[in-house]
């Protein structure tokens, strides 16, 4: 599982980030930035969809994305 930060003030609302994105959770959201930009979101309910594969944050020419991954532990066998 994995979780998205948008830095909204970096976000110049290319939709990159909402092409890429394998689970096609990333839409652009209602409101706008400071630079009057329409950012992106993930809705709150969808966030546990995010595989936190990170191609958002790749592509983002911006670095307006962070990408947070769970790290499950293994058991020992």
């Amino acid at each position: 599982m994995g979780r998205v930060e948008f830095l909204e003030n970096l976000c110049k609302g290319c939709l990159l980030c909402t092409e890429v994105c394998p689970k096609k959770i990333i839409v652009q959201a209602d409101r706008f930035n400071k630079q009057g930009y329409k950012v992106v979101e993930i809705k709150p309910e969808n966030m546990d969809k995010c595989m936190g594969c990170g191609f958002c944050s790749l592509i983002c020419p911006d670095s307006a994305l962070v990408v947070y991954k769970t790290v499950q532990e293994q058991a020992c066998a």
